[in-house]
């Protein structure tokens, strides 16, 4: 009877073990951009104030500049359970939720600030709850880059002047449905490659936001540096569904309240520099020349054409952004 009542005792203690165990979690997070930049800095935040907020017990290890891969293969690595949380822009979701491509709406945003409203308001926010059954993802909230400018080697005074040059964006569809509808040769290439496309003409023209132009200085290969702030730049902070599942209620609070915090971070910090990254381009000295919706011409028409039959929340999103003006 006591060997019995022993050998009760050792399972009980050996399934409590094993349970503490499996709640502590050492968490791999993925992201594209470079160490120093700001998500990647807000991913590290995050990982910290987890940590600290469970005494310990939950790690987030940050893996920037595609070490883990594209946001493609992250995406599909989140799917699968193989990597637990992304920084992922709203451009990739978009390619699996096509809802999202509503974000890249031009002109949808008046300036950076109006930008970090749309992201808050409650269109945008109830637009992630799809995200489980169409992405096998959960979104916890967004961050944001700043609004997307042009540069290009040789003067660019009109719309026209961008027909037919290389122009680099990032690979997915409503970016690409913008170039193509004014006419360039959008051409998709990973970050790390475009300053020395951009230098060696690889590239003729590139799109692009304040932060990486100033930090990475693509402007001292550009001729025409355009202030355009054409559209929006979302991020969104992801978690494997397949993690979450596995998650107590406790953690999977406390993961959503760090992660909001230093997601929001983010979008106030872009908020509070932007505008100063541009000033500093600006003051380079190079052709630097600001432009509004009227540059574009009818490629803004062509693209609400193809969007509003791919995304059926193109209408509610400019009605909320309307909303906060």
């Amino acid at each position: 009877m006591k060997l019995t009542n022993l050998v009760t005792a050792g399972a009980v203690l050996a399934a409590s073990f094993t349970a503490s165990l499996a709640q502590a979690n050492e968490f791999r997070l993925g992201l594209i951009t470079p160490p120093n930049h700001i998500w990647t800095k807000g991913a590290e935040s995050f990982g910290a104030a987890l940590s600290d907020a469970t005494g310990g017990a939950h790690s987030v290890t940050v893996f920037p500049a595609r070490q883990l891969g594209n946001e493609a293969q992250m995406l599909q690595q989140l799917q699968t359970g193989a990597l637990d949380m992304a920084f992922m822009t709203v451009a990739e979701v978009s390619n699996r939720a096509p809802d999202f491509g509503a974000f890249y709406a031009p002109y949808l945003a008046n300036d950076i600030a109006h930008a970090s409203r749309i992201l808050a308001t409650d269109t945008a926010t109830a637009m992630l709850d799809q995200l489980p059954a169409k992405t096998g993802v959960v979104g916890i909230g967004y961050g944001m880059a700043g609004l997307r400018q042009i540069l290009a080697r040789g003067d660019v005074k009109s719309a026209a002047d961008l027909a037919g040059l290389k122009l680099r964006i990032t690979p997915f569809d409503p970016i690409l449905d913008f170039y193509n509808a004014i006419g360039a040769a959008p051409t998709p290439m990973p970050l790390p490659a475009v300053y020395d496309a951009l230098a060696n003409g690889q590239v003729d023209a590139i799109d692009m936001d304040a932060e990486l132009i100033w930090k990475l200085k693509y402007y001292e290969h550009s001729d025409t540096i355009l202030q355009s702030n054409h559209m929006m730049f979302p991020m969104v902070g992801l978690v494997s569904a397949r993690v979450w599942k596995d998650l107590s209620d406790e953690d999977r609070a406390a993961i959503d309240t760090h992660m909001k915090a230093a997601l929001a971070a983010i979008i106030t910090e872009y908020v509070e520099k932007d505008v100063a990254w541009l000033d500093q381009v600006k003051g380079t000295g190079e052709n630097y020349v600001e432009v509004g919706p009227e540059f574009f011409g009818d490629a803004l028409g062509k693209w609400d054409a193809i969007w509003s039959a791919k995304s059926s929340q193109l209408g509610a999103l400019r009605d909320a952004a309307a909303a906060v003006k």
